[in-house]
């Protein structure tokens, strides 16, 4: 394939793969703030509700296991409408929970179907967005899913003051997942439309790609120890601040007492911050290096933690939770992108799929330890003692990233 591919244009693939990806990511960006309320309400405790808050979380990280296998037998399109539909139960389920361990298991089924319905559609523009265009395209794709954290809160708000009840926020997520099914069944699969105007292949390479993430992923793992026990720690850690974000702001907000919807507009403003900034950062990488947006990153999400920290019992503790939301949420945004692209940088560029594969694995690993044990020094100790020690944790990250990063990835992209 050329550098660039004369026949393709991103309204070709923009309604129909995109617009999906859309309606899930709105209706995820939905529930994630209020799975703890909801939780809470059902008789859980504060840590109790922080494990069924990260049951998301686990439920994409053992969801990238056979992912891969899944796409690479029926297909992105296909994978797509049965993650949806798997989301779908799994909400029902959420719905209709009648306590804390119910709801865990619906919460568990949607990370299930969040990672098989993110990769089939990351095959997708490995297979028709040509090289000229990649970065761009999966920069757009990472956008949309910010977009959804972004729109979705304000929605949950609105569904939780018309209707009087947090659970009900749910059938936002119903009803973005059926739409997006719809229209994958109803609209032309762009994959038809693009291999009409090249050369077909009885192979779509981001299905082989995404085949080859999944084979022989712990093997893998094992043949790149030596950069995933250093860099890779870094980037796990990256995850598990990024997840701890994720959790422990709604969970904050139950510990103080904001309301549903209020939780929900705060954090919906916090997601606005992380959604503006998602260009920026890879404008950053490019022009100064991975560095300059890992580095910032790690350490305003740790000091962002630690700021929660030490202001949970103080008389402006909704205020400080709010200036913190903003905080890390600016942080996160500018480090927008950086485990795919020092991924990228890090495979071999020959047969990159296997290395890429570990190194998501290592990212969500963290992303799913975190919560977890945000959750166990939380019943432990209290949430302030957990927030303060991954505060450390995002500190002890940024000084991996620091070390490792320029002996790793230590080029510039050229502009």
């Amino acid at each position: 394939m050329s550098s660039v591919d004369p026949v393709f244009s991103f309204r070709s693939i923009a309604l129909p793969a995109i617009l999906p990806t859309l309606l899930f990511s709105v209706g995820e960006g939905a529930i994630i703030p209020i799975i703890p309320q909801v939780a809470n309400n059902l008789g859980a405790s504060l840590a109790i509700a922080g494990v069924i808050a990260s049951m998301i979380l686990l439920g994409e990280l053992f969801g990238d296991i056979p992912s891969g296998w899944i796409v690479s037998r029926i297909g992105e399109r296909t994978a797509m409408i049965y993650a949806a539909l798997l989301s779908v139960a799994g909400l029902l389920t959420a719905l209709v929970a009648p306590n804390p361990f119910v709801l865990g298991v619906g919460i568990f089924a949607i990370g299930l179907s969040t990672a098989v319905f993110a990769l089939a559609r990351h095959a997708f523009m490995t297979s028709f967005v040509p090289q000229a265009f990649r970065a761009r395209a999966l920069s757009t794709l990472g956008g949309t899913f910010r977009f959804g954290y972004f729109v979705g809160p304000f929605i949950a708000a609105a569904v939780i003051h018309l209707t009087g009840s947090t659970q009900s926020v749910f059938w936002v997520h119903i009803a973005a997942c059926i739409g997006a099914a719809v229209l994958l069944i109803v609209l032309r699969d762009p994959a038809e439309a693009l291999a009409v105007k090249r050369a077909p292949s009885p192979t779509r390479e981001g299905e082989v790609f995404v085949a080859a993430e999944s084979h022989g992923l712990f093997r893998t793992i094992w043949n790149s120890r030596a950069v995933l026990s250093r860099l890779g720690t870094g980037a796990a850690l990256i995850g598990a601040m990024r997840a701890s974000r994720q959790v422990i702001l709604p969970l904050w907000a139950v510990s103080i007492g904001i309301p549903d919807a209020q939780t929900a507009l705060i954090i919906g403003f916090a997601g606005a911050i992380d959604f503006a900034l998602f260009y920026t950062s890879g404008q950053i990488m490019d022009r100064f290096g991975r560095l300059w947006s890992a580095l910032p990153s790690m350490i305003g999400l740790g000091a962002g933690h630690l700021i929660l920290a030490f202001t949970h019992n103080g008389p402006g503790a909704i205020p400080w939770f709010i200036a913190s939301a903003g905080f890390m949420s600016i942080a996160n945004g500018v480090g927008s992108g950086i485990l795919m692209t020092l991924g990228a940088d890090l495979a071999d560029h020959r047969n990159p799929a296997p290395f890429l594969g570990a190194w998501r694995f290592t990212g969500d690993a963290g992303s799913a330890a975190a919560p977890l044990a945000l959750s166990a020094m939380t019943a432990a100790v209290s949430i302030a003692f957990a927030s303060g020690v991954l505060g450390v944790v995002g500190l002890i990250g940024a000084g991996l990233l620091l070390r490792y990063v320029p002996r790793y990835a230590p080029r510039k992209v050229p502009s």
